[in-house]
């Protein structure tokens, strides 16, 4: 399959030449911030530009002199995997003030720098904006004062700013998720994941306090990530009487069989009065009340600190090429914007607009309108909030509604870690709504067999951080099957399905749908969830289980290159899982600093393997000490992980020896992910609505009764939307062949890839974005935030 066609070749479109572009990082750290400055510096210098690294933040460009460096290409080598900011951040009281900003101004001018941009949170980019908007008034005192000309001024006369945020709160309002964030719930879910173990030896509470002054999305999504019965945040502190209904909730859960429970509470949690709600009142209010052995951990400055995510890095390498082409297209009268994500894809907004949004959040929060605060954090902390609320609080048997209705819920194909979070979702969110779940083990050669039972509340408890399948899980096809499947669907008069699972997932539902011909039994709502490490569903552009995938492969990457640290020059041939889908091979490649990635989607030969191989023994004369190159197991049958391996051994004799490395299941295995844990939470709670509302909808005359295309779905996210897709209009742009979609969005980030490895190449910049505005409020159905 070729690479996708460029609209624009960005190199010939969009030169940077003649042009100074300057980064810094500016306020608290975050992971990622490195990856967002080398993406910059590689872009600006791809494209023709000057980069300058602006050491300190904002005091560094007051300060001028040293802090002002020209950056290389080989400067940003190797701190893709570093946490924190290598070119340092610190808060500058002397740039709050008029004179701070003039000297900032001058050391600017004297460079030619007249494009900056910015990696900070909401008080960094303000101060930026103000910055941008004095330049003019800042240049003409620096005349007055003899310190430029005026020549110097009419050449320098605009600024350009360009914002990335970088915090781990998640407290700018415009992106779904800023840089820094997935990384800081990785250090949370590890810490809950240990202390779950310690806590379940000795039936213990632990309260676990995580930051988040003034924004309770950490605590908030490692709730929804680890299943913790109780979450206080800033921006919904709980109802009077809260004390009380906690301690209830604790003892109902422990009675039920639990041995520990979790409580994570927010650093700037309160109550509805403005009070403070400390980790240690918490604690003291446990033991009082219930008498349960308590500890607190405060994690402190751990969640900032350790290597950034391959989603971070992903996210701010995106973000850095994409402010650089804004800071290109931007014109005198361009307003300062920001870069963003929403869904999957980067867009750019107009950077006031979300500053001013995120202050509105305080304020609401300061009149006490909580309600108000928790929309304008915007549409995906909103369902963060609702289906935690939905699946940590169970209702009692009396206020449930009797819906009648018996859900199966399976899994397919080979296991993805996520899968038993989407389970625990989908079995919480149909008992709630009033259905009777059943689980069915080991896929649909468990189903034919009659291994299906039903399965309640609790017995789903501590499911978010496993991984790999606890239902069992088969790649069994019900094809052959189908009569003996109809039967045990009429014996346990299932009346609705959902399906968790890979490609065969989708072979499945085909099947199924098929059938509808034969057996009324399969005319009912039946709907699939994506979960593969692949990434190969059609209909989808994330599937659960890819992203902790993505991680381990990074990992591994990250401790292979250091194995080098010190040695002679040395390139690592990986190969990495995925079937005939280039996804973790690409991604994973962008994301662990690749110089090539080999894939079946993108065909290559000896003329590719040898450019490569003299394109890593030129870089090998310089600087770098180290090469990574990743194949994809089924890129080419005949230029195989060992052809590749001793091809580059023969080739690079004499400048760079090589070693391979076949990562195998461990792709497979591991807790999953934040982000798998959150996405399997979310989509199946939205699922299981589907499957309610479509329940309603097709019962007719004491029993339900569907058989048109929109009962069959597959539930995915494209681009910035959760779409239910009919499965019968997904075969069109499937390859059944080659198990995987026809057209693949990642696709557009290879070149991104090969471009921070120095090749030259073409860009797509289609999807680059006009400048759009802030939407308050997206509609459920464009919510493609509820992925994250």
């Amino acid at each position: 399959m070729a690479q996708p066609d460029c609209k624009k070749i960005f190199f010939e479109n969009l030169s940077g030449a003649g042009k100074a572009i300057a980064v810094l990082t500016s306020g608290g750290d975050a992971q990622g911030m490195n990856a967002a400055v080398r993406a910059v510096v590689r872009m600006g210098i791809y494209v023709g530009a000057k980069v300058y690294f602006i050491r300190e933040g904002y005091q560094g460009m007051v300060d001028g002199g040293d802090n002002i460096k020209e950056a290389s290409w080989e400067s940003v080598s190797s701190m893709l995997q570093v946490g924190g900011t290598v070119i340092g951040s610190a808060r500058c009281k002397e740039f709050r003030t008029h004179e701070g900003r003039l000297k900032a101004a001058h050391n600017l001018v004297q460079r030619g720098i007249t494009n900056l941009c910015v990696i900070g949170g909401d008080g960094s980019l303000t101060g930026a904006n103000l910055f941008r908007e004095e330049w003019s008034g800042l240049l003409g005192e620096l005349v007055e004062q003899g310190l430029i000309d005026s020549d110097a001024s009419q050449k320098y006369s605009a600024l350009h700013i360009v914002g990335m945020v970088g915090s781990i709160d998640n407290d700018f309002c415009g992106t779904d998720m800023t840089i820094g964030t997935d990384s800081a719930l990785h250090r949370i879910i590890e810490v809950v994941d240990a202390i779950m173990t310690t806590a379940q030896s000795h039936q213990r509470t632990f309260v676990l306090e995580v930051m988040g002054r003034h924004c309770g999305y950490l605590a908030l999504v490692s709730a929804l990530a680890c299943g913790a019965d109780w979450v206080l945040i800033p921006e919904m502190p709980p109802e009077d009487g809260w004390e009380k209904k906690m301690c209830q909730k604790l003892s109902a859960t422990r009675s039920r069989g639990t041995r520990l429970n979790i409580i994570i509470v927010a650093e700037g949690a309160i109550d509805r009065h403005g009070k403070p709600i400390t980790s240690s009142f918490v604690k003291d209010l446990v033991v009082k009340c219930l008498g349960f052995d308590t500890r607190v951990t405060i994690l402190g400055h751990v969640q900032r600190g350790g290597t950034p995510s391959a989603f971070d890095r992903i996210l701010a390498s995106r973000m850095g090429v994409e402010a650089v082409l804004a800071l290109l297209e931007t014109t005198a009268n361009t307003p300062a914007c920001v870069v963003s994500l929403c869904g999957n894809q980067s867009v750019r907004l107009p950077l006031m607009e979300c500053v001013q949004m995120t202050q509105e959040v305080q304020k609401a929060m300061d009149e006490k309108k909580f309600e108000d605060a928790v929309k304008l954090r915007g549409r995906s902390f909103e369902n963060n909030l609702k289906t935690y609320k939905l699946l940590a609080h169970r209702k009692p048997e009396s206020e449930l509604p009797s819906s009648n209705f018996n859900v199966a819920v399976l899994n397919v194909g080979a296991p993805a870690a996520g899968m038993n979070a989407a389970v625990r979702s989908a079995v919480r969110v149909g008992i709630s709504e009033g259905h009777k779940m059943f689980a069915v083990n080991d896929g649909f050669e468990g189903f034919y067999k009659g291994q299906i039972k039903e399965i309640k509340w609790a017995d789903v408890g501590g499911w978010t951080g496993q991984g790999g399948s606890l239902l069992g899980t088969k790649r069994t096809l019900p094809a052959k099957h189908v009569d003996k499947i109809a039967e045990q669907m009429r014996k346990h008069n299932i009346n609705a399905l959902l399906i968790i699972g890979g490609f065969e997932a989708v072979e499945c539902l085909l099947q199924l749908y098929d059938a509808r011909a034969t057996y009324e039994e399969f005319c009912i709502p039946m709907c699939m969830l994506p979960a593969t490490i692949s990434n190969n569903v059609p209909g989808t552009d994330l599937s659960i289980g890819a992203d902790t995938a993505l991680n381990a492969i990074v990992e591994t990457c990250d401790r292979i290159k250091q194995s080098a640290s010190g040695t002679k020059r040395r390139v690592f041939i990986i190969e990495t899982m995925g079937g005939y889908c280039g996804y973790l091979a690409s991604v994973g490649g962008l994301a662990a600093g690749a110089d090539a990635a080999y894939i079946y989607e993108e065909p290559f030969d000896i003329r590719d393997l040898q450019a490569n191989v003299e394109h890593l023994t030129e870089k090998m004369k310089t600087s770098i000490q180290r090469g990574l190159v990743l194949r994809n197991e089924n890129s080419n049958e005949n230029y195989t992980t060992d052809f590749i391996y001793q091809l580059y051994t023969e080739e690079g004799k004499g400048v760079f020896d090589c070693r391979k490395n076949v990562l195998g299941h461990m792709q497979q295995g591991g807790a999953p992910s934040p982000f798998d844990r959150n996405f399997g939470t979310k989509i199946s709670a939205k699922a299981m609505q589907w499957i309610s509302k479509k329940l309603v909808e097709t019962f007719r005359q004491g029993r339900v009764f569907a058989n048109t295309e929109d009962s069959c779905c597959l539930l995915g996210m494209r681009r910035r939307a959760l779409v239910f897709q009919p499965v019968v209009q997904l075969k069109e742009e499937t390859d059944f062949v080659h198990r995987i979609p026809q057209e693949q969005w990642w696709l557009k980030l290879r070149p991104l890839m090969k471009i921070l490895a120095k090749y030259k190449t073409s860009y797509d910049v289609s999807d680059s974005g006009q400048l759009e505005h802030v939407v308050r409020n997206r509609s459920k159905e464009s919510d493609a935030s509820a992925a994250m």
